[in-house]
């Protein structure tokens, strides 16, 4: 395994963790070889979309220590997205220590590259054999994890989408469930057509507000404010979201959580008052936005450099998960 040339989602490590919920209670879990899964085509999740993920990250501290970064409220998302799914719970304690005894076993596929991370990936989805229209009796919990790189060096073109919402208020946007993800793809690949990486999402036609962009939560730095939507039912609750916001404030930035029009952010680019955009999550850390198109105009973002507040934050961040600055917020969560 050369990990100097890894590529996102494409290498697994050796092996994986499955528990089983049925008549009622969560089964004993176990860590296996990774291997295929045997499903039955009348498999309900295949069916209903009763599907839900979570997305983390584990780093080769400088003491050669691990960290599994925020796995506190990795869970707490989890389990309000899977309750949203009508879906069973797994008990905290099978949620961390199930994952850090995985990691322990394939402790030597976590990278020591600066920059890279084993990606984590829990999921559950409705395992019970049945093709009529029903919420699951069983499931099946599963983590794997995977050496990914960085993401998102150089900076992105993202098209403003105000004709395709990616989630409605009163629905699924805030869970991390499998639907969310591929209603997103067909926007996304006719923004992908006409040149753009992503698309920056809205609430709509009317009045259109700023939501996320691409898979991520989006952040704004105008007049010199860390800006980013509020969180909503449509809005997931991103934990690179909550850690930027926090960062921000310990290196002396003012944090706005508010909407924000796409009249406005129009405004900011003619105003020259905006300076940097981004994208936020857990795959990228930070994704840096060159160019954001707007009602048949693209406008530019000025050059980014290590004095931008983006850079600063994704440092400070390296920094905490590595060891080499305090936790301070109790954010790691240190194995051997």
């Amino acid at each position: 395994m050369n990990f100097d040339k890894l590529e996102f989602g494409k290498y697994i490590a050796d092996h994986m963790l499955l528990c089983d919920y049925a008549n009622g209670e969560w089964q004993q879990p176990q860590i296996v070889p990774f291997a295929n899964l045997s499903l039955s085509p009348s498999t309900l999740a295949l069916h209903y979309g009763q599907t839900v993920f979570e997305g983390m990250k584990a780093f080769r501290m400088d003491d050669g220590c691990i960290n599994v970064f925020r796995v506190d409220k990795h869970y707490e998302r989890f389990a309000r997205s899977l309750d949203r799914m009508c879906m069973a719970i797994p008990p905290k304690e099978i949620f961390t220590e199930g994952l850090f005894k995985l990691i322990e076993t394939d402790k030597a596929w976590v990278p020591k590259q600066a920059g890279a991370s084993l990606y984590i990936r829990p999921f559950i989805y409705a395992s019970e054999a049945k093709f009529g229209v029903k919420v699951s009796e069983q499931y099946r919990f599963v983590i794997f994890t995977g050496p990914v790189p960085d993401l998102f060096a150089s900076p992105i073109k993202v098209k403003v989408e105000t004709d395709y919402i990616r989630a409605a208020k009163g629905g699924t946007g805030f869970a991390k469930c499998g639907g969310n993800y591929g209603g997103a793809f067909y926007p996304t690949q006719l923004a992908k057509q006409q040149g753009y990486d992503q698309v920056l999402w809205t609430t709509g036609q009317e009045n259109p507000h700023i939501e996320e962009s691409g898979m991520m939560n989006v952040m704004f730095v105008i007049n010199d404010r860390l800006v980013t939507p509020p969180l909503s039912d449509s809005i997931l609750d991103g934990v690179t979201r909550d850690s930027l916001l926090v960062l921000a404030n310990d290196l002396g930035y003012s944090t706005e959580e508010r909407p924000v029009s796409v009249a406005e952010l129009e405004k900011a680019f003619r105003d020259k008052t905006i300076t940097e955009a981004f994208g936020a999550g857990t795959a990228a850390v930070v994704a840096p936005i060159g160019t954001i198109h707007i009602n048949n105009i693209d406008y530019h973002l000025p050059g980014y450099s290590h004095e931008n507040l983006l850079n600063k934050m994704k440092l400070k961040l390296e920094r905490i998960r590595t060891g080499r600055d305090n936790d301070v917020h109790g954010w790691n969560c240190i194995t051997g």
